[in-house]
């Protein structure tokens, strides 16, 4: 049985005006062509839908049965065309988006606002977490779409660089080192240092190279989220070390940053994604966005 779209549109068309001369200028077809098509659908079905006369067209018994479940059938489809157009335009959709917290709670949100209101029939979620447990959100599929600073990937995630930022020292505004331009490693080697746990130490102190060979690993006291560290700081139990992006949280936390250097140790950002699986319009849309945004905020 081969039962085509076009063959059910002739049927309908059919069966609502009693005419094949309308039913064919309402398709755009010939009457002959549409003639075809019902004695098609005929054939293929093995039934005849409807009863001809010299003075009448009608519905057959079966045809009466089987219209109701056949207009059913292309009003849904229809239907799934229409979400389709939707989801495609992003009208619909719904994106989920990992992010470390302190991404979370700068750069992020005003790139989903921006987005939002070009797509206001997409829904944005996101997955505020720490740094290590971002790719872990994209490999699950708990996510569709990571943003964090680089780490060694797997076979299953797809990595794409956004922007690269230098670190920078927070400090309180009356610490001696706020009154310097920048800051040098060999500075901090009396420092107490509050860093975040997990690759965050071990990278920027590798990173560092030498210049970090005086500092008391040992006696850094480290937290999850940033944020945890701008409080210590803000209490005066040590000084931290962020990228640039979280200027507007140091600073209403009374806090001032100054640029690391000798050497200038940077971080780069990247998006990560599932390799293999294709992204919705909606999450494809959203990421050409944000990589657009993002990457001019920091050129």
């Amino acid at each position: 049985m081969n039962v085509t779209l076009r063959q059910l549109h002739a049927f309908i068309a059919v069966a609502q005006t009693g005419s094949f001369t309308l039913a064919a200028e309402r398709l755009f077809v010939t009457q002959s062509a549409l003639s075809g098509l019902i004695r098609e659908l005929e054939s293929s079905l093995g039934l005849r839908l409807f009863d001809r006369s010299t003075r009448r067209l009608r519905l057959s018994v079966i045809g009466q049965e089987l219209y109701p479940q056949i207009e059913k059938i292309l009003h849904d489809l229809e239907g799934v065309v229409s979400e389709a157009g939707n989801l495609k335009a992003l009208q619909r959709g719904k994106v989920r988006i990992a992010v470390p917290q302190l991404l979370a709670c700068t750069l992020l949100p005003q790139v989903m606002a921006d987005f939002k209101a070009l797509h206001p029939g997409v829904q944005l979620r996101m997955v505020d977490c720490a740094v290590e447990s971002v790719m872990a959100r994209v490999f699950s599929g708990e996510v569709d779409i990571g943003i964090g600073p680089e780490r060694e990937t797997n076979s299953d995630i797809e990595a794409a660089e956004l922007f690269t930022l230098p670190f920078m020292v927070v400090l309180p505004k009356g610490h001696p080192l706020a009154a310097q331009e920048q800051v040098r490693w060999q500075d901090l080697s009396a420092q107490p240092l509050i860093t975040l746990q997990g690759q965050f130490t071990d990278l920027l102190v590798s990173d560092a190279g030498d210049a970090a060979r005086d500092l008391q690993q040992d006696s850094f006291m480290q937290v999850t989220f940033m944020t945890s560290a701008l409080a210590l700081v803000r209490a005066g139990l040590g000084i931290t070390l962020c990228m640039p992006y979280a200027r507007l949280l140091v600073e209403q936390n009374g806090l001032v940053m100054r640029p690391l250097v000798h050497p200038q140790v940077q971080r780069s950002f990247w998006i990560f994604t599932r390799k293999g699986r294709s992204l919705s319009p909606a999450a494809q849309g959203f990421l050409d966005f944000a990589r657009g945004q993002l990457a001019r905020a920091w050129a």
